[in-house]
Order: C-alpha cells, then sequence, then structure tokens
C-alpha cells in the first residue's frame, strides 16, 4: 500500500506524463488528412487533458481541506449537471435508435464509440449529481469511485 505522499508523487508525475502525451498527440495530428485517424487521435488527445485534470484533482484531494460551498453554488452546480444529464440522455437514444440503420462499418464504429462515451458521462453526471444532492459529505472513497468506475481498462493501455 502506497503512503499518502508517495500517492501525490505518483499522481503529479503522471500529471507530466498525460502533458507530454496531449503535446505528441497534437503535434503528430497536425499533418494527418484522414478524418477518422485524426478524430480518434484527437479525442486521446481530449481524454489525456482531462486525465491530467482528474489527476490534479485527487492531488488537491489528498493535500488540501475544500472549504464548504455556499447553496447558491451547490445549486448552480446541481442545475447544471441535471441539464446535462437531460442532454447526455437524449443524445443516448438519439444514437441508439439511428445506429442499426447505418450500413458503413466505419461509421458504425466511431458512433459507437460515442455511445459508449456518453454513457459513461451520463451515469458520471448521475453520480456527481447525487454527491451534489448530498452536499459536502463525499468522502474519498467516493470520489475514487466516481473517477474510476465507468473507466475501461483503468488507465491500462488499451484505453
Amino acid at each position: 500500500m502506497s503512503t499518502n505522499k508517495e500517492l501525490v508523487e505518483f499522481m503529479k508525475r503522471q500529471i507530466l506524463i498525460e502533458k507530454e502525451i496531449v503535446e505528441s498527440l497534437n503535434k503528430g495530428i497536425a499533418d494527418i488528412k484522414n478524418p477518422p485517424v485524426k478524430g480518434v487521435l484527437k479525442g486521446i488527445s481530449l481524454d489525456s487533458v482531462k486525465h491530467a485534470e482528474l489527476y490534479a484533482s485527487a492531488v488537491t484531494l489528498l493535500t488540501n481541506v475544500s472549504p464548504a460551498l455556499k447553496q447558491e453554488n451547490l445549486d448552480a452546480q446541481k442545475a447544471l449537471v441535471e441539464k446535462h444529464i437531460q442532454m447526455e440522455a437524449e443524445l443516448i437514444k438519439k444514437l441508439e435508435k439511428m445506429l442499426p440503420s447505418i450500413e458503413n462499418k466505419k461509421v458504425t464504429f466511431l458512433l459507437n464509440a460515442i455511445l459508449t462515451d456518453e454513457k459513461r458521462h451520463h451515469a458520471m453526471l448521475k453520480t456527481v449529481l447525487e454527491i451534489i444532492v448530498h452536499g459536502e459529505t463525499i468522502t474519498e472513497a467516493d470520489w475514487w469511485e466516481l473517477l474510476w468506475e465507468n473507466v475501461p481498462f483503468h488507465g491500462a493501455p488499451g484505453g
């Protein structure tokens, strides 16, 4: 079991690695003319940006005490998350309805990748809403569950 200090240091190193991935991919895709390949690589780059943010958030959770939020902040966050839960739900329905009629396997592959992400986002947003509704009573275990529960491969190659 890692100590808190080791974990924080690991995550700080991972932030740097994720930023290197973003830089490398962004340089590499500049000359790519194939839209699906460019789109997939850009998506991976954006995921790495997200990963760096999540690592930074985890470092903050381990090293700082979060201030209590005012009710208006909680209300605004709740409204934002609820709006996006609805948007994700609508998009999921549209994609699920449309996908069976698409004959182009490459387009089907890309739209299935989007659908998978949208379903994961939807689940994460529901968890975030639950956390907001319960206020600041979230535990460290709750945050780790949120961050890793719906992540395919949990950061291993292939994800």
